[in-house]
Order: structure tokens, then sequence, then C-alpha cells
């Protein structure tokens, strides 16, 4: 039988940096936007799904996600930068919806971006987690 030690990081070690969240929240956009292209009660266009989006919707997380591993993988150093402008303008976006719609209305954000009340939550969590994975340190 073999026994496998895994080392536990000490407090000088930096488990994740800004390149590698905004790698993980761009293969997640990514996700999001083809998993609205597929009928589920998660995210799509039906009245029923949680978060409403429709192919517009899904379309601006598919670039989302690109821009987030294009940042990551060819300006890493920019990878800090760009998730706090993005954090900022999904918490405004939520904000907006909140303010406009509500919190059980539906309707389209800026003239095109399909929301509803749980999208309007979620961008302002996402805005958040988004903004301060802008402050994470790159390893040395």
């Amino acid at each position: 039988m073999k026994i496998v030690y895994f080392d536990i990081p000490n407090q000088n070690s930096i488990i994740m940096n800004s390149k590698t969240a905004s790698i993980l929240i761009g293969l997640a956009f990514l996700a999001v936007g083809c998993l609205g292209f597929v009928a589920n009660p998660i995210v799509g266009e039906s009245h029923d799904a949680i978060f409403h989006a429709d192919q517009v919707h899904n379309i601006v997380h598919l670039v989302s996600g690109a821009l987030f591993l294009l940042v990551a993988l060819a300006m890493p150093a920019s990878a800090g930068g760009f998730c706090k402008l993005f954090g900022i303008v999904y918490l405004a976006l939520g904000v907006m919806g909140l303010v406009q719609y509500g919190t059980d209305g539906m309707g389209k954000l800026l003239g095109f971006l399909h929301v509803n009340g749980a999208d309007n939550f979620l961008h302002i969590g996402l805005g958040l987690v988004i903004f301060l994975a802008g402050f994470l340190k790159p390893k040395l």
C-alpha cells in the first residue's frame, strides 16, 4: 500500500492569484454561455429558468469568458486590473437591474441584456467576487 502525503501550504505561499482566478472565471462564463443554448432549468429563455438569459445574454457570457482567458493567458500582469474593472461593471449591472426591474421583474437591461430578479442578485454577488479577485497577489 502506497501512502501519499500532501503538502499543506504555509502562511507565505499563495494558493491563487488574479491570473488563476481569471482563468477559472473565464471557464465558468464559457460553461454558462454554452449551457444557455441547451434547454435546462437553471439558465435559459424559459420563464421557469432560475436565471433568464436569451441568445444575446448567452453570447455576452461567451465573449466575457473569452476575454477573461485572453487577459489571463496573454497579459497575466493585467489580470488584476481586468478583474477589478469587470467586477465594477458587473456590480453596476446588478444594481441597475434591481433598480429598474426589482426582485420579481424581468426585462432587457440597457436595451439588450435580458435579466430577471435572480440575475440581478447573481450579478451583484459575482461583481463583488470578481472585483475582490483583482486584489489577489501574483506568485513571487
